[in-house]
């Protein structure tokens, strides 16, 4: 790990892998250190690993040759039936429907929007990652960053040893807990959770008293898009994942229970994981020779799939200009325009994800809200804008 490189990336997902595939192709050398030995997971599988991509993020991919080497988007329309239906998205919950969107005047050629598995997006860019030379080191989490006028020093564990290495350049794309972001010296502000969010896969006991779907209580809500896999939100101010403890059976069933009101039963509990609303963006991202991209930069609940969007924007912004810079043949202050390009946007994703909680709120304002955005939604303009906002297009 003492080999040179112009960058190196922290964390192997779909942001840091598409940074390095537009450094790369400006001839930059990266190296990716992602703390994760295995990248697979039944969370990246569909139906919990489903993403849409709205159309900026489909541009980006056509560009590049990307979108054409992915099948999920070209088979998958509706992610439980594998049909189309009437449904084209939702915001907190509340269904918007194609006939509705007015999209004369919209550009055409590629679609607006498009379903995708993360699993085969981050096969699809690794693939293409080390075909242009990057090189990805495994099981390597990162512990300790130091920087100076010259470059940036990075220290890794790697199968039990510390092990440092060195590059001009540092980019954080290491997610939400991003070591990057804490050790670059960033701050990091936004608000706190209202709830805290639940992806589960069990076995059921009578799953058939559970309603297909969302449905919205008086305790949070439910999702069981097919039997026996379920997001629960429950308004706990985000206690239960501030706790950091593993999702037991009878946590979940508790939770599940007291949310639907239904005495249903999990017999088996295979995966679970937990999620927040927490809303929180670093001021800047930059610092020196450090930067950050994707949900190292910015946290937010995942409603509606804006995150990974948000991310493909920041990587296809910062490529080209990191790359620009490290060649010396970038105009003064062109690096900085990612910050002043890119921070703005997650400004509008963070209010858009906030906004989403406080109609999907189990109180009477939430309610009356609720009711308000149904009626906004199923007019032509209501429906109208909340597609171009979902898809990227304002």
């Amino acid at each position: 790990m003492n080999t040179p490189h112009h960058v190196i990336i922290a964390g192997a997902g779909p942001v840091g892998l598409l940074l390095a595939c537009e450094l790369a192709l400006a001839k930059c050398s990266v190296l990716i250190l992602e703390k994760s030995d295995d990248p697979h997971s039944l969370l990246k599988q569909l139906p919990f690993g489903i993403r849409g991509l709205n159309a900026p993020s489909i541009e980006a991919l056509h560009r590049r040759g990307l979108l054409e080497e992915m099948e999920v988007p070209k088979r998958l329309q509706n992610p439980f039936t594998g049909t189309r239906t009437k449904q084209a998205g939702h915001f907190a919950g509340i269904q918007f429907e194609h006939d509705n969107i007015d999209t004369s005047g919209w550009p055409q050629g590629l679609p607006y929007s498009l379903l995708s598995e993360m699993a085969e997006l981050e096969q699809v860019l690794t693939r293409r990652a080390l075909s242009l030379g990057v090189e990805i080191r495994r099981g390597a989490g990162i512990t300790d960053v130091a920087q100076d006028a010259d470059g940036v020093s990075v220290t890794a564990s790697m199968a039990g040893q510390q092990r440092t290495a060195r590059a001009a350049w540092l980019v954080g794309c290491d997610g939400a807990r991003s070591v990057v972001r804490k050790q670059g010296g960033f701050e990091f502000a936004g608000t706190e959770p209202e709830f805290t969010g639940y992806s589960a896969k069990v076995d059921l006991v009578d799953a058939e008293l559970l309603a297909r779907g969302r449905v919205v209580t008086e305790r949070g809500m439910y999702f069981q898009s097919q039997p026996g896999y379920l997001n629960l939100q429950d308004f706990d101010g985000g206690a239960f994942h501030q706790t950091g403890e593993p999702v037991t059976r009878d946590h979940l069933q508790a939770v599940l229970r007291r949310i639907s009101g239904v005495n249903v039963a999990i017999g088996a509990l295979h995966v679970a994981t937990t999620w927040t609303d927490r809303a929180r963006q670093a001021t800047s991202y930059r610092n020196g020779r450090i930067l950050l991209a994707g949900d190292a930069a910015h946290i937010h609940a995942p409603l509606g799939g804006q995150g990974l969007n948000l991310g493909i924007g920041d990587a296809m912004n910062l490529g080209w200009k990191l790359a620009a810079t490290i060649h010396n043949e970038a105009p003064d202050g062109l690096l900085d325009s990612y910050q002043a390009e890119r921070h703005p946007v997650g400004v509008r994703v963070l209010d858009w994800s906030r906004a989403q909680v406080a109609v999907m709120r189990p109180t009477p304002e939430g309610r009356a809200l609720n009711a308000i955005f149904r009626d906004l939604i199923n007019t032509r303009h209501g429906a109208t804008y909340f597609a171009c906002r979902v898809w990227g297009l304002i």
